[in-house]
């Protein structure tokens, strides 16, 4: 294992890329984390390294990934690339050893993660995908409620994440290039399918969806619907976008009452509460108010320091892909895509 990080108290993490995400959100949560310490970081523009470097107090800045997956020192390494490379540099740093967190979605389809998995269980080290949101108690405080019988059988669940990507910026964005994984399942349709899949505990069985294109370019799909197919007649219907107002939530429906997640995904720093509603009455669960980002770090660290099985594994992320290549199937087929 890279550095021996079994033996010492604190996981050293390199940064593969400056991406936004990396900048305000991982690096601030490694520092934070005392599971962990930022070690390096690397970008193809080494000024772009070093501004950073400078920036958070990191000791190494590289002008290149090569560079800084050849670095002894480097237990993990964070891969916030553009979705058409996770795969390479997965595979890449499992060869050199190291530990991975890659961005979400982990892969440009379920394939590509299966090689990801395989290369990181041949070489040793662990892998996970950066769905933060799951490291939140709040999950674990709705999956109590939901086995609690609180809310009855589950019947249905509810899902809609969207934003107008102008509010953002076009130009230059990632999101709006196909080639590099662009779309909008690929950035927020992700969370939905994973979101169900984590509340349920199951997997989908089928997929169903339409979509809107970008005019200059059909692999980029800018607003989709759909419905997937859950054991026991449980439907999820979501929506994702990047051409509608801002929308962040998730809801439960039971036969005696239900879940109302606001900010599902991406919760405020003031509150990340949320709503049990039976009988007609509206119950506030109150959660602490935490880093879900400074979490997620911390307990993958905890797992590399402990050589202990990550909570979400590898295959988990294989088929949170496998059902997004059956939503974006069924979006382009217009036709019901069995799984």
């Amino acid at each position: 294992m890279s550095g021996n990080a079994q033996h010492r108290k604190t996981v050293r993490w390199g940064i593969l890329g400056c991406a936004q995400i990396a900048v305000n959100a991982i690096i601030p949560a490694l520092q934070a984390a005392r599971e962990a310490e930022i070690a390096a970081v690397a970008s193809r523009d080494e000024a772009k390294a070093r501004s950073v470097a400078e920036r958070f107090g990191i000791p190494k800045a590289y002008g290149g990934y090569e560079a800084l997956l050849a670095d002894p020192e480097i237990d993990a390494v964070y891969i916030p690339l553009p979705n058409h490379l996770h795969l390479e540099w997965t595979v890449k740093a499992a060869e050199a050893g190291k530990h991975v967190l890659c961005e979400k979605p982990f892969a440009m389809n379920a394939a590509e993660a299966e090689a990801m998995a395989e290369a990181c269980g041949r070489n040793g080290v662990k892998l996970a995908e950066a769905f933060m949101y799951r490291y939140h108690p709040r999950y674990d405080l709705v999956r109590d409620i939901v086995r609690s019988g609180e809310i009855g059988d589950i019947r249905g669940v509810q899902v809609a994440f969207t934003f107008q990507i102008e509010d953002v910026g076009v130009e230059g964005n990632i999101r709006m290039d196909g080639k590099l994984g662009g779309g909008a399942i690929y950035d927020v349709g992700c969370y939905t399918v994973s979101g169900a899949r984590l509340v349920l505990g199951a997997e989908p069985e089928a997929a169903t969806a339409i979509a809107t294109y970008l005019e200059t370019d059909p692999d980029v799909d800018m607003m989709v619907s759909g419905l997937l197919e859950f054991p026991g007649g449980i439907g999820l219907s979501f929506q994702c976008g990047m051409s509608a107002e801002l929308r962040n939530s998730l809801q439960i429906a039971g036969t005696k009452g239900r879940i109302d997640i606001p900010e599902a995904y991406v919760p405020s720093p003031e509150s990340a509460d949320f709503f049990v509603v039976t009988k007609g009455e509206r119950r506030k669960v109150v959660v602490p108010v935490v880093d879900a980002y400074e979490l997620q770090v911390a307990e993958f660290s905890r797992c590399i320091l402990e050589d202990a099985p990550t909570r979400f594994d590898p295959a988990d992320a294989v088929r949170n892909m496998a059902v997004l290549d059956a939503v974006r199937a069924s979006a382009k087929e217009r036709r019901r895509v069995s799984l």
